[in-house]
């Protein structure tokens, strides 16, 4: 089997090159002659076919036709550049390679035949295509797009080796065929020769892959399917586009040579990467037309500047018209154009100016935010924007601050106002130099040209008839605080402004916060009314104020300040102004004590504290020792009882004066000051509290329903009393029951010397016995120490009720004057405990016993209390120092459990 392809020459698709599979193409030789089968008449500009140069010369720089009717591109294809009608008779060209370098040059030779001869070979040699057997495989094809025919167009034949043994028809399926674009492609059944029924374009359809099928007429299929790929050649015929039908660039003028403008681009819907898609840019027209300011990359398209000298003052737009071709910008390619418009952004290259070099204006003294002058400038800029708009500026004649210039934010022009009074007297003339720039700086500082422009306003001052003024408006004069009433000082003075004389003037005294001094009407000055103190609250940094208001025959008036400077003696002695002192003996054994003179310092510090000696019990009991020139140390000694005292100490300043100040020195049971004054403690004297009518009226309400509450009981009492009720023989015993037992025990009874039992009805006079009772009701406990033990304790019982034995006491019982003290308590308890303590060890192993030994969890350390165990006696000699030193949250507790 053998199989034939004919491959396109030219964009008309008439003629087709017959090249079989068992011959060699020409220009596959590299450097052999080409033969390229085209139709008898070639338009211009068109495609004939393409030449493998690189196989020929690989470093060809320059590529040369040698006929003018042809032109050869970089990439091989060969284009005409004329309209030509060829001849019966074969025509040939050479294609030049040449390398500039080493001067080495090859040639291809080209000709071209007329396509009719083709066909004529293709007969002749059709049985010598028969004999030669191919195999059944993909053959290469293509067409090219936009072909003119004629339809149909033969594009290749297939057949199989198979065909010898048996009858094989041909078809085909896929795009083209039986889809979209559906019968584009055709085959014989029989020959099977491939043609295809119309144009195609390439941008619509890049290729096709269809099957080929060879079967028997039986259905039988010898072959596998045979896909074949149908590459469409791409035409030139789509024209590169601007992106942009109008491109807008902004650029500021007097920018540099070679800045950037702006970057436009275009399309080709051509196949990428040929010469149909290479484009080139350029620039064919710009209004105004000269001078040429700008350029335009090929490739790119990128646009620079070729000049410097863009100036938006005299032209502030350029329109450029640009252009955009393929084939690598060759005359004959497809082109297209578009319009740029560049437009110059303005810079600060022109400075404002003034219209005049000097103005002149006057001004009525003593006026104030008026309006004097108004100041032209011309600036060549864009208007409304940072670069016209003027700052103005006064550069000299302006020291006292007087005027203020400032730019009308419509008219662009300059105000100079007046903004601090001027004094006609002090001044007739003012000569000012004032200067303007740009809110946007100048872009060419480096020149020689100045960067500002200057003009001189001369403001003539004008006189005014005034009253009085007073200047300085506060003026001083010095007297000495212990002056005698009457005595007179200068006081204030004001003047006429025009004669700079004070006849005339008239003084009143307008504020005198103590009223010491009266002023003279006609003269000004001060007298003395009342005794001058320096010391007192109305004083400030030694300086007495009074306002003065001078007016003159016409009723004009002027205010001003007189400040009295006192001048200090020494008339105070020093204090010490904290009358109460407290010492918290657990922590402190001494107090500071700061005292203070009212006096200036010559008069003032140091000073010399000492103590009264008119009683002995201030000696013998304190000690007073100096720290610094204000300050000494007050201690206490022979350790003095807790209290309040009265201690009188005697300051004196360093020229003898002094004075003797009483503290109230409070001795407290306490670690703060704090904790002393917020609590009313009975070893200081108490606290003073005041209750209000209400609080009062609720005690009186409390008191009276414990009195109800009191008359039933006693009531109750007396009924019961009637039966004799013995006490318990272990209520002696009560006194160390566990008050946190959480369920009901038996209550353990021992004997103890001291503790008595007695009935109802025994006289309760007598020597004092003790009693230890634990009453439990609502599961508390109370434990008391009494004399007088003939009660018992069923009659203090009562349901829901907790009750001491002092409710039960009888009227020949003095509990209070009867309980023990802490070192009576101590004795007795000391042996009782030790009998407990020795029955820890009671046990054969000689532990303790699980009654006694408690095991409790860790509550953290430094606890002054020590163990809470049952053993906890037996490691301490006194048990109980920490009370003598509690905090502040257990004064009252303390309190409640021991009296000193």
């Amino acid at each position: 089997w053998y199989t034939y392809q004919p491959f396109p020459i030219s964009s008309s698709g008439l003629c087709h090159l017959w090249a079989f599979t068992y011959i060699l193409i020409f220009a596959s030789d590299a450097c052999k002659n080409v033969t390229l089968y085209v139709p008898s008449k070639l338009d211009a500009e068109k495609l004939i076919g393409r030449v493998n140069l690189k196989e020929c010369f690989t470093a060809a720089n320059l590529i040369h036709s040698s006929d003018p009717d042809f032109q050869i591109l970089e990439d091989g294809s060969v284009y005409t550049t004329n309209s030509i009608l060829l001849s019966s008779e074969k025509r040939s060209f050479t294609i030049l390679l040449s390398n500039t370098e080493n001067q080495e040059k090859k040639k291809i030779f080209v000709f071209l035949e007329h396509q009719t001869k083709v066909l004529k070979k293709r007969q002749t040699k059709e049985t010598v295509l028969r004999r030669a057997k191919r195999r059944w495989a993909p053959i290469p094809c293509s067409m090219l797009e936009n072909s003119l025919g004629p339809f149909p167009l033969f594009l290749q034949q297939v057949q199989s080796d198979t065909a010898q043994n048996y009858t094989i028809y041909y078809s085909i399926r896929g795009p083209g065929v039986d889809q979209e674009p559906r019968n584009l492609f055709y085959v014989e059944r029989d020959t099977g020769n491939l043609y295809c029924t119309r144009a195609v374009d390439r941008e619509q359809y890049e290729s096709f892959e269809i099957i080929a099928f060879a079967t028997t007429p039986d259905g039988y299929t010898p072959e596998l399917p045979l896909p074949l790929i149908i590459k469409i050649e791409d035409e030139n015929d789509n024209y590169p586009i601007f992106t942009e039908e109008t491109y807008t660039f902004t650029i500021f003028e007097n920018c540099r040579v070679g800045t950037t403008v702006g970057q436009v681009c275009a399309t080709d819907r051509d196949e990428p990467d040929t010469m149909h898609t290479r484009l080139k840019y350029s620039i064919i027209g710009q209004v105004p037309p000269s001078p040429t300011l700008f350029s335009m990359h090929p490739t790119t398209g990128v646009i620079t500047t070729t000049s410097s000298q863009l100036d938006r003052e005299l032209i502030d737009k350029y329109q450029l018209k640009i252009k955009v071709q393929d084939m690598d910008g060759q005359y004959f390619g497809l082109q297209t154009t578009s319009t740029c418009i560049i437009n110059i952004d303005d810079v600060n290259d022109h400075l404002p100016t003034f219209t005049r070099t000097s103005y002149v204006a006057s001004v009525e003294e003593n006026t104030v935010d008026v309006e004097i002058l108004r100041v032209t400038v011309e600036d060549k800029d864009l208007v409304n924007t940072a670069n016209w708009r003027a700052n103005y500026t006064i550069l000299k004649g302006n020291e006292n601050g007087n005027f203020k210039i400032v730019t009308d934010a419509k008219t662009n022009e300059g105000i100079l106002c007046v903004v601090k009074p001027l004094n006609y007297e002090e001044k007739q003339q003012v000569i000012l130099q004032i200067g303007v720039v740009n809110e946007a700086p100048f872009s060419r500082e480096a020149s020689s040209r100045s960067a500002m422009s200057t003009a001189t306003v001369t403001v003539n001052v004008r006189d005014q008839d005034e009253g009085p003024e007073c200047n300085p408006p506060i003026q001083t004069v010095r007297m000495s605080e212990n002056a005698a009433v009457g005595t007179t000082s200068n006081g204030y003075k004001a003047y006429d402004p025009e004669t700079r004389s004070s006849s005339g003037i008239r003084y009143k005294k307008l504020t005198d916060p103590t009223g010491w001094v009266t002023i003279d009407e006609n003269t000004g000055s001060i007298r003395v009314f009342r005794s001058l103190d320096r010391e007192a609250e109305t004083i400030r940094n030694g300086m007495y104020n009074i306002t003065v208001l001078a007016s003159d025959q016409a009723g004009r008036t002027c205010t001003g300040t007189l400040g009295i400077i006192l001048q200090d003696v020494n008339d105070n002695g020093p204090f010490i102004p904290k009358k109460t002192v407290i010492i918290c003996k657990p922590t402190m054994s001494s107090a500071e004590i700061v005292a203070v003179d009212p006096d200036e310092p010559i008069n003032g510090p140091p000073f010399d504290f000492s103590l009264e000696s008119s009683t002995s019990d201030v000696q013998r009991m304190w000690r007073l020792n100096k720290i610094n020139d204000t300050a000494a140390r007050l201690s206490y000694q022979n350790d003095p009882a807790f209290g309040s005292y009265v201690v009188p100490i005697t300051v004196r300043d360093r020229l003898g004066m002094s004075s003797v100040t009483s503290l109230d020195v409070v001795l407290c049971d306490c670690i703060t000051e704090n904790d002393c004054t917020h609590r009313a403690d009975p070893r200081i004297g108490g606290g003073g509290v005041q209750l209000g009518k209400w609080a009062i009226l609720a005690i009186l309400l409390g008191i009276a329903l414990l009195f109800c509450i009191l008359f039933t009981l006693v009531c109750g009492a007396s009924g019961i009393s009637k039966q004799p009720k013995v006490i318990p023989d272990d209520l002696a015993q009560q006194n160390l029951i566990v008050s946190n037992t959480e369920a009901p025990g038996d209550d353990k009874v021992y004997s103890a010397n001291g503790f008595t039992t007695q009935t109802v009805g025994a006289s309760a006079q007598g020597v004092c016995g003790t009693m230890g009772s634990g009453v439990k009701n609502g599961g508390q406990e109370t434990i008391e120490m009494v004399k007088g033990g003939h009660q018992t304790l069923e009659s203090c019982r009562g349901a829901g009720h907790h009750h001491t034995l002092d409710s039960c006491k009888g009227g020949h019982t003095e509990v209070d004057n009867c309980r023990y003290t802490y070192s009576e308590w101590h004795s007795f308890t000391q042996p009782r405990l030790g009998e407990k303590v020795y029955l820890c060890n009671q046990d054969e192993n000689h532990k303790h016993a699980q009654d006694y030994v408690l095991t409790y969890n860790y509550e953290g350390r430094g606890s002054v209390a020590g163990s809470v165990g049952c053993c906890s006696e037996r490691q301490e000699e006194d048990g109980l120092e920490f009370l003598d030193n509690l905090e502040p949250k257990f004064r009252t507790l303390a309190e409640a459990c021991m009296k000193r």
